[in-house]
């Protein structure tokens, strides 16, 4: 571990020389900043990742049934397990969606679960990211370099190989492939995650597209490269937002979109990855019917759980979320990236009852969760280890079988006093081993 830390510094200046940053384009302005690495890595035993992996495919197998019911039979609302009015007011839900069935009914193809583990070792799912979930290529990188710089520490220890993402990846592409090229639909290089659309279109061995690279005649996509030539795509994972792939089916005012690319989906001539109207199902409102959705779909019990979650939309639900706002931590459902988060402990009298209002106009828009004292991990501070709040973010992939890698992006805050981790909100990144004995 020693030699880890000692290389730290020139893994950091590698990964800046690489590229290796987090973008980050607010209010007209475009910034790029490191997303820095922590030498210390998170150590998950192998019995803790059997346990994850078991409730993780669970989690997504369920997920991937709510997507397909809700825009097809609907049977989980006219059980009235999920609300109608939930799930139609969701800000995720898009009615262009209706009635088509992606290639091998896979809705989401790679989600990234975000979980934390409390003090008392019970592991909580804060939220699913169905849409495009970012962040598998800095653990790869960061492992990469590490190896590098000490190859021996890998071969002797029993840590599992993380590489295979990049083959799990292409699997995934390849599974729905409807024949032709595997494409990486990248907006360009002012993304936040542009790095990893470069490096997993290379790790894959597909091409990397920008959206005038695109075009759909007759109903099926085209990739034209430099020298004019076109080929067909057969699975395109998108790394652009719904509303704006497409502008002869969404935002009319997208630069970034495909024209008629949904005509090509509904006409059953491309893989989308992951599918479009995702968003539905990582609503954060929905997000407290998961359980639900499990034991609905599967006829199971969840082996993971919610954080302990609040509807205001529901009148008890309401009522203990406005009695007890101190003690929360109250979501925007639409916000992303730890944005729209906000504690109740931390705000003044006079803001607490502005909250109350705010949540008596709009129930349908938050949330409010029990705040979770998840673990602190160990970060470097000035050449030595202080405690860090750190969350996981766990990549499942979904093909012919649904699929945990065995490693994820482990994200710690930087600030002593906060429990907010996002890269976009100064957070930093470490390893994450998991243990294969």
């Amino acid at each position: 571990m020693k030699e880890i830390i000692a290389g730290s510094d020139n893994i950091n200046m590698l990964l800046a020389r690489y590229g290796v940053k987090f973008g980050i384009y607010k209010n007209g302005e475009f910034h790029e900043q490191l997303f820095p690495y922590d030498p210390i890595p998170r150590i998950i035993s192998a019995e803790d990742f059997a346990y994850l992996e078991r409730g993780l495919a669970q989690r997504v197998d369920a997920l991937n049934r709510f997507l397909a019911d809700v825009y097809g039979a609907k049977h989980i609302i006219k059980d009235g397990v999920v609300p109608e009015s939930f799930v139609f007011s969701s800000s995720g839900y898009l009615p262009e969606c209706e009635g088509i069935s992606p290639p091998a009914d896979i809705y989401s193809h790679i989600s990234g679960i975000d979980l934390v583990q409390a003090k008392d070792g019970t592991w909580y799912v804060l939220e699913d990211n169905l849409r495009i979930p970012s962040g598998a290529s800095y653990p790869l990188i960061a492992r990469e370099l590490t190896r590098r710089a000490n190859p021996r520490l890998f071969r002797e220890h029993a840590i599992r190989d993380n590489r295979d993402y990049a083959a799990l990846l292409k699997a995934t592409m390849d599974n729905v492939n409807l024949g032709g090229i595997n494409v990486i639909l990248t907006p360009g290089r002012y993304n936040a995650a542009f790095f990893e659309h470069s490096y997993l279109a290379e790790k894959t061995g597909s091409v990397l597209a920008m959206p005038n690279d695109l075009f759909v005649q007759d109903c099926k996509l085209y990739y034209r490269d430099d020298r004019g030539s076109s080929r067909r795509v057969g699975a395109v994972y998108r790394r652009l937002s719904d509303e704006f792939l497409d502008p002869c089916s969404f935002r009319a005012d997208s630069l970034i979109g495909v024209p008629n690319l949904m005509a090509a989906y509904r006409a059953g001539n491309i893989a989308i990855l992951n599918a479009p109207g995702n968003g539905v199902a990582d609503d954060k409102g929905i997000y407290y019917f998961v359980p639900k959705m499990i034991r609905y779909y599967l006829n199971e019990e969840p082996i993971l759980n919610n954080a302990p979650t609040y509807l205001p939309m529901y009148e008890e639900d309401k009522t203990t979320v406005l009695d007890n706002i101190e003690k929360l931590v109250i979501k925007d459902v639409a916000e992303a990236g730890g944005y729209g988060v906000v504690f109740g402990s931390k705000m003044t009298p006079e803001e607490r009852e502005d909250w109350r209002k705010r949540i008596l106009r709009e129930p349908r828009r938050f949330i409010a969760q029990e705040v979770i004292d998840f673990l602190d991990l160990d970060i470097m501070d000035a050449g030595k280890p202080v405690p860090r709040k750190a969350d996981l973010r766990a990549f499942v992939l979904t093909g012919e079988k649904t699929t945990v890698w065995a490693s994820g992006l482990t994200r710690f805050s930087r600030n002593p006093d906060s429990f907010i981790v996002n890269s976009s909100q100064g957070g930093g990144f470490k390893d994450t081993w998991v243990l294969s004995r």
